[in-house]
């Protein structure tokens, strides 16, 4: 798990270099191309089934994956990484939620503190205040919405299907998203908007100009690192594998600050803190529930 997140830490801050030359929806689209006979290949060598048991179970999870991904990805265009992986990481206070009110189980004292934790500290990281605040650091906090969801139904629905099967879906349904948008932007002539926004408004750029390298690495390492994700969470008891997975709410941030100067002011690395801990507590109280 460490070493997965340190993987997806480091490789998504590229994002941000890519997202100047070519489309959100492009890198959707060559994520596929490459990453189907990749994991085709793998399953064959794992002796793993590449194919559903469940197909529908497994549409729904990868639909949620990839639009949370979406999302997310979009929003390290113009956030800095700690606050696009604060609003993603609001995920466990979701499925929480979830699990409370429509689900009927019984949360407890502890996590409902630990919602409340979390919930704060990602105010603090993305600088939510009535003077100063921006539509925009709600776009990473969508995806932490669909990835919540998509934690339930992967729990409940696909624990029958392989770590290839689940990560060829996500794959495979985010060259579909990426062809929907690459066809709606040409057949209604949306128009690029200049600065950050260009990565979810621009068409098809070939050639990709300097990234293209860039690109090819981040999808072969996206897709160790998702599987090493995956494995983890299948080989080891979830409630302790979740509590490393904020691990890449250091690496990527620390990665961000050597590599292109970001920084986060004292408090919102206590509410960076704040976000940790809370996860922590959700995941080892929800183990002992």
């Amino acid at each position: 798990m460490l070493a997965s997140m340190l993987i997806l830490g480091v490789i998504d801050n590229f994002i941000v270099v890519m997202a100047e030359v070519i489309s959100l929806w492009q890198m959707y689209v060559i994520r596929l191309l490459i990453s189907i006979p990749v994991v085709f290949v793998v399953a064959r060598l794992l002796g793993q089934r590449f194919l559903p048991v469940n197909w529908w179970p497994v549409l729904l999870r990868s639909f949620l994956f990839a639009s949370a991904m979406l999302f997310y990805f979009a929003s390290l265009a113009f956030l800095p990484i700690a606050q696009s992986l604060a609003g993603l990481f609001t995920s466990p206070i979701i499925v929480v939620t979830i699990t409370a009110l429509f689900l009927r189980e019984r949360i407890g004292v502890f996590r409902i503190g630990a919602v409340i934790a979390g919930f704060l500290g990602t105010l603090v990281v993305l600088e939510v205040s009535p003077s100063s605040f921006s539509p925009l650091v709600i776009v990473p906090v969508i995806g932490g919405v669909l990835y919540a969801l998509n934690a339930v139904i992967t729990r409940r629905m696909c624990g029958g299907e392989s770590t290839c099967t689940l990560l060829a879906g996500t794959m495979g349904m985010q060259g579909v998203l990426g062809l929907v948008g690459l066809l709606a932007i040409a057949v209604f002539g949306v128009e690029e908007i200049s600065g950050p926004l260009a990565f979810v408004t621009r068409g098809w750029v070939w050639p990709m100009e300097g990234v293209s390298l860039l690109l090819v690495g981040h999808v072969l390492f996206s897709i160790v690192g998702v599987f090493c994700l995956t494995r983890a969470y299948q080989l080891g008891e979830a409630s302790y594998v979740a509590v490393f997975e904020y691990s890449i709410m250091v690496f990527g941030p620390a990665f961000a600050f050597v590599w292109f100067g970001q920084s986060l002011s004292a408090v919102q690395m206590a509410g960076v803190a704040l976000i940790i801990v809370a996860g922590s507590v959700i995941a080892l109280r929800s183990r002992q529930s």
